[in-house]
C-alpha cells in the first residue's frame, strides 16, 4: 500500500523501468531497454560499446533485484519497489547511482556519436525517447539535465540527476 506522499512520488517512477508495461520490473525490461538504444543508435551488440550496454543493464538488474526483490521470484512488483526505495534507498541515493552507473556510463558512450565524453542534448533526448519519455518531454528533460549549460551531458550531471529523480528525497 502506498501511504505517504514520498511513496506515492517514487511509485510513480516504477513504469520508467518497467518498459514492457506487464506491471513488474525484471531483466527482460534492462535487455529491451538496451536492445532498443542499440538499435536507435544504430550499434550493434557485438561490438564493445554494445556488449558494455548489456554488460551494463545486467549490473544494474542485479542491483535492483538486490535491493527490491523481497521474494526472489525475480521480478519486482511495483510495491517491492517502493519498499526498496523506501527501506534502502530514501536516504542514501549514492548507492542508487551507483547501482545505475556502469548502465548509465554504457548508455552514454552508445549515445556518444563523436566518441568525445559527452553528448549532446539532442542526443539524450533520443536516449529519453526510446527509455519511454513521450516527445514533448524529451527535450526539456534532456536540456535540465545540461547543469552546467555548455550544451554537453557528461556522465557526472546524468548519474546525479538520476539518483535524484529515483530516489526524491522529501
Amino acid at each position: 500500500m502506498v501511504s505517504t506522499e514520498y511513496e506515492r512520488r517514487i511509485a510513480a517512477r516504477f513504469a520508467t523501468f518497467d518498459q514492457d508495461g506487464n506491471g513488474y520490473i525484471d531483466r527482460e525490461d534492462f535487455s529491451a531497454a538496451a536492445k532498443a538504444l542499440l538499435a536507435e543508435f544504430d550499434t550493434t551488440a557485438r561490438s564493445d560499446r554494445g556488449q558494455a550496454l548489456y554488460i551494463g543493464a545486467e549490473a544494474f538488474w542485479q542491483g535492483m533485484a538486490g535491493i527490491a526483490d523481497r521474494d526472489g521470484d525475480q521480478r519486482i512488483t511495483r510495491e517491492e519497489f517502493v519498499h526498496g526505495a523506501v527501506k534502502r534507498l530514501r536516504d542514501n541515493p549514492d548507492r542508487f547511482a551507483e547501482i545505475a552507473r556502469p548502465f548509465l556510463d554504457a548508455v552514454l558512450a552508445v549515445a556518444d556519436s563523436d566518441q568525445d565524453g559527452a553528448v549532446t542534448i539532442d542526443e539524450t533526448a533520443r536516449v529519453l525517447k526510446v527509455l519511454g519519455v513521450p516527445d514533448d518531454l524529451a527535450t526539456p528533460a534532456a536540456t535540465a539535465l545540461d547543469t552546467d549549460a555548455d550544451g554537453r551531458i557528461t556522465e557526472p550531471e546524468v548519474v546525479t540527476a538520476f539518483a535524484r529523480y529515483f530516489t526524491v528525497p522529501e
